[in-house]
């Protein structure tokens, strides 16, 4: 066991400094004031900080720790601290480590005896969770799902009897297929997709998972967090009538009852023999 206190000056401290995902108000008095006494800023994008520093009028040593020279750079890091430098992270919006670069650097720094706090922003999945409308009492963040299929897929199917709300992150290159993908696995839960929270153009779209896979996917612009509802108690006991108006509803797009049959029981779980018989009625 290891206990130590952040601020009591007995070991070096590497921070960890949010940043705000749109807005630019949303940076804190507390991250400037931090940014500004620190004598190197390590960060994902040299470049995206800089300009986000600039705003501010600051100016600092910076040097690039992103994904792919994580473990390296964060060895700069811990050498820098020993010697004495003050040094934070940033990553490019939200919080370091969050589906960004960052855990590797703060290991490295546990592991050397050197103290890690964080500086508080915002955060995408926390800013769409608690304006969702979905339940916020238990939740499980995923983050990117792989853009290989069979890995999402396989992912997916892991989380399909979890009861909190599932959070994913997505881009817009993606967003259609993963929406489609969320359908076929988890059937029509409700879902919220969240997009460039905290700009002018902030915008939730609510509905069911079969509804969104409707949406005109070119308006979706942007980085977007998609929270999807977990398992409930009734989802075992689907009713006829669910059946049937997911029938029609998938028939009348022109497709045929017996391909109708085989997506319905898909997309509910649910015996084909039964929604076949619930089809012959109709």
């Amino acid at each position: 066991m290891f206990r130590n206190k952040s601020f009591d000056n007995k070991t070096p401290l590497l921070y960890l400094v949010a940043t705000p995902i749109g807005n630019l108000q949303e940076m804190s008095n507390r991250a400037l004031n931090v940014l500004k006494e620190m004598d190197v800023i390590a960060a994902e994008d040299t470049r995206n900080t800089f300009m986000l520093l600039s705003q501010y009028g600051i100016k600092k040593e910076l040097f690039s720790l992103r994904e792919h020279n994580e473990l390296e750079a964060s060895k700069h890091v811990i050498e820098l601290l020993k010697s004495g430098k003050k040094v934070a992270y940033v990553s490019d919006a939200g919080y370091p480590g969050i589906s960004d670069p960052g855990y590797l650097l703060v290991k490295t720094a546990i592991e050397n005896g050197i103290s890690v706090s964080t500086i508080s922003g915002s955060s995408a999945f926390i800013n769409a969770l608690v304006a969702s409308g979905l339940p916020t009492d238990h939740f499980y963040f995923y983050g990117f799902l792989s853009k290989k299929g069979n890995d999402a897929k396989k992912a997916l199917e892991d989380m399909l009897e979890r009861e909190e709300t599932l959070i994913f992150y997505e881009s817009p290159h993606h967003i259609e297929e993963t929406i489609k993908l969320l359908h076929s696995v988890f059937g029509d839960r409700r879902c919220v997709i969240a997009r460039e929270l905290t700009k002018l153009n902030e915008e939730y779209i609510r509905g069911s998972l079969l509804e969104l896979t409707e949406l005109d996917f070119s308006t979706l612009k942007g980085e977007m967090v998609i929270l999807v509802e977990g398992k409930s108690q009734s989802d075992n006991e689907i009713n006829d009538s669910l059946i049937q108006k997911r029938l029609e509803f998938i028939i009348n797009k022109g497709v045929s009852k017996k391909a109708a049959i085989e997506i319905v029981s898909d997309e509910l779980k649910v015996g084909k023999n039964r929604v076949y018989k619930i089809a012959q009625d109709m």
